[in-house]
């Protein structure tokens, strides 16, 4: 397993919005501040990082394929700026990122619609090397209904079934956060490979319509599937602090029985008002000591921090590796 930077634990993170940096102009990714940036991800750990293109409201429907463009050729415009960087689109590559001493970044959408939730717009996201990505954002749109459609939201269309197929027989990884819960069942029945929720905490702990329930989890994890604990203050109830964080790490372990399908999806630079002591990427760190303070297992923080989602990304390319021989 590849180890983190001077051996700290190995970090994987599911979801960022540091893109939406770079196309503000606010900065690039290798210019340290904010919540994200490159240099002190890697200090941090962070071996593979998910790069989300996240298309603002406002852009709906009209401009959605014009702003979505706009991430996605900022995506590739950072990698040829950074020779370190391997984008990462198959098994190899990410054996690669292990060899080496750089990093991975891994290309998602968060919420596709309009042009991009048509088969050919999904063909030519994968060309343009998506591996991931959800079915929608928080609104209803052609596929299915969002989170922000429960209580009562639906589950996904006659399109969104035929995309969750095309989408399988490309080899690109389904990510159920953000969908109505319907929907999560809906995805969970039909596919053939485990999705991921990329940033969801524990609707126990904090009764958050975009939060999973006790039954989500431990059906997740029964598929194979993993969750990524998020930083996101709203989703963590109570205290936004470290020791919040680890009650929500806490709770989905034991939900599940195990350590082997529980990972990290911060949303840095997708929140206001970080959690209190987990402002920046350079600090976490501080969330692996505060696991082991608490008494949990250096083998299931180093799960936690980044392991099960290496696994989960070793499988799912692979076999992305392997459509694609038959495309």
């Amino acid at each position: 397993m590849a180890p983190g930077r001077a051996g700290q634990w190995m970090v994987v993170d599911t979801h960022v919005d540091s893109l939406l940096e770079v196309v503000r102009q606010r900065r690039r990714l290798d210019e340290r501040g904010g919540q994200w940036n490159w240099p002190d991800a890697q200090q941090a750990g962070v071996r593979l990082q998910v790069l989300a293109c996240w298309v603002e409201p406002v852009y709906k429907p009209i401009q959605y394929w014009e702003r979505l463009t706009a991430l996605l050729w900022a995506f590739w415009d950072e990698v040829e700026a950074h020779p370190e960087v391997t984008p990462v689109r198959t098994a190899g590559d990410l054996a690669q990122v292990e060899a080496g001493g750089g990093g991975g970044w891994l290309l998602a959408v968060e919420g596709l619609g309009g042009f991009a939730a048509s088969l050919a717009g999904l063909r030519g996201l994968h060309r343009l090397g998506v591996r991931m990505a959800s079915l929608t954002w928080n609104e209803r749109n052609e596929l299915a209904d969002g989170a922000g459609e429960d209580p009562g939201g639906g589950g996904l269309s006659r399109a969104g079934r035929a995309y969750l197929a095309e989408m399988e027989r490309l080899g690109m990884v389904v990510d159920l956060a953000h969908l109505a819960e319907a929907g999560f069942w809906d995805v969970l029945n039909l596919a053939s490979f485990p999705p991921v929720v990329s940033h969801a905490n524990c609707w126990t702990l904090a009764p958050h319509r975009r939060n999973l329930r006790d039954r989500q989890i431990r059906a997740l994890a029964a598929r194979g599937g993993v969750q990524g604990i998020t930083l996101v203050p709203e989703f963590l109830g109570g205290r936004a602090d470290l020791d919040r964080v680890v009650d929500h790490i806490e709770h989905a372990l034991a939900v599940v029985g195990d350590d082997l399908h529980l990972g990290l999806g911060t949303d840095f630079d997708g929140v206001e008002q970080p959690v209190e002591g987990l402002e920046t990427v350079a600090q976490l760190p501080r969330l692996a000591e505060r696991m082991s303070a608490r008494g949990l297992a250096d083998d299931t923080i180093a799960r936690v921090m980044g392991e099960n989602f290496w696994r989960y990304f070793q499988q799912a390319l692979a076999r992305s590796q392997a459509q694609a021989h038959h495309l």
